[in-house]
Parts: structure tokens; C-alpha cells; sequence
């Protein structure tokens, strides 16, 4: 398993979000978990992730307990083995699509030339070679999505994590984004763990769960 995640609570305050979530994904497995606004999905997504803590369960991902890690192993952890794709992409404006893709490698202090070479190569996959040097607002909002799967795809995670990635796209983008997750499954057995509120996106997926009650069913 690539992911797993056994006994997650989470409580904001007296609110307990989380009350005990079992999760184990393989790899190359698309997951989508879905269920009510406030039920807890995000949170979860959070936990999985590495972006916050849970008040108690443990997760493994790539058979590395992240509660071992110290924060800046985490951070590097999480630079290496992790990608994040959200709703609202979280480019930043300064920089080109080629820069933003950059720069997790450059944060993981690989040589530029190779970083670089696979950010381009990446971008021209997604069908954006002609796009290399717009900064984000020349791009439309289908693009600036690809741009951000790029920059999760550029360490070559082990898993990408993604939240309500088509909530912010038009129908033709979201559909474009849909068969985008299917190929990067197809050819390079990427996993993916997907909170979404859209059907067409839960459909597609190998595997999806529903948040109820504090817990995946």
C-alpha cells in the first residue's frame, strides 16, 4: 500500500470531525471521497497529506510513519513523496508556468538543467508546450489547473493529493482534468486521492468513499 491511515480522530473544540477513519490506497489507485459540506472531507484530505495533524491515528505513506518525522523531515518528506493539486491553483503570479513547475524541484535542490527538462517535458504532456513562459493570469482556468498537476507530478510523488480540483472549472475544463487523472493513472500508475463534490469525477474513479458520521463507508 502506498497510503494507509488507520484510527484518524480529529476534533475542532467539542466538534469531533473524525471519529476513527480507516483508509489503505495502492498504487496506481484513483480514490474520491465525497460526502455532505462539513463533513469532515477536506480535514481528512488535510491529515493524509501531512498538512495537519490528527489527534490520534497513525499514517503511513510509502512505509514511512510521518509521526516519526520531525518537522523539517516532514517538510522534505512531503516535498519528495507528496503532490497537492487544489481548487484554486495557488500559482504564483510572478513567475511563468515553466518557474511554478520548477519549483518544488528546485526547493528539493536538484540540478536546474534536469529540473527544468522535466518541467518542460511535463507541461508539453499536458499539452501545454506553447504556454512555457505565460504567467497565470494569461492562462485560462483549465490551464492554470494543468499547470498546477504538473508541479504535483514534478518529484515524481508517490501519491497527489487533490481538492475539489474541478470546483473552480467550467464543464469542458473538468472533463479535460477527468481524463488528464485517468492517462497519468494509465501510463505512469499515479495515485490519487481526490476530495470532490463532482459526480462525473467520483464515477471515474477506481474506488470512491463516502464521508458519513465522522467516517468513510
Amino acid at each position: 500500500m502506498v497510503l494507509e491511515a488507520s484510527n484518524i480522530h480529529k476534533a475542532f473544540g467539542q466538534l469531533q470531525i473524525l471519529k476513527g477513519v480507516n483508509v489503505a490506497v495502492p498504487r496506481g489507485e484513483i480514490v474520491s471521497i465525497v460526502g455532505k459540506s462539513g463533513a469532515g472531507k477536506s480535514t481528512l484530505l488535510h491529515i493524509l497529506g501531512t498538512l495537519d495533524q490528527a489527534d490520534q491515528g497513525e499514517v503511513t505513506i510509502n512505509k514511512t510513519l510521518v509521526r516519526k518525522l520531525g518537522m523539517r523531515q516532514l517538510a522534505a518528506f512531503r516535498n519528495q513523496h507528496i503532490g497537492f493539486v487544489f481548487q484554486f491553483h495557488h500559482l504564483l503570479p510572478e513567475f511563468t508556468a515553466l518557474e511554478n513547475v520548477c519549483i518544488p524541484g528546485f526547493i528539493q535542490k536538484k540540478p536546474e538543467i534536469a529540473v527544468k527538462r522535466r518541467a518542460a517535458e511535463l507541461l508539453e504532456y499536458l499539452g501545454l508546450s506553447d504556454r512555457l513562459q505565460h504567467k497565470p493570469g494569461e492562462l485560462s482556468g483549465g490551464e492554470q489547473q494543468r499547470v498546477a498537476v504538473a508541479r504535483a507530478l514534478i518529484n515524481q510523488p508517490d501519491v497527489i493529493f487533490a481538492d475539489e480540483p474541478t470546483g473552480n472549472l467550467d464543464s469542458a475544463a473538468s472533463q479535460d482534468l477527468h481524463r488528464l487523472i485517468r492517462r497519468l493513472r494509465d501510463e505512469y500508475r499515479q495515485t490519487f486521492v481526490i476530495v470532490t463534490h463532482n459526480k462525473e469525477l467520483a464515477d471515474l474513479s477506481d474506488r470512491c468513499l463516502e464521508m458519513r458520521d465522522g467516517l468513510l463507508v
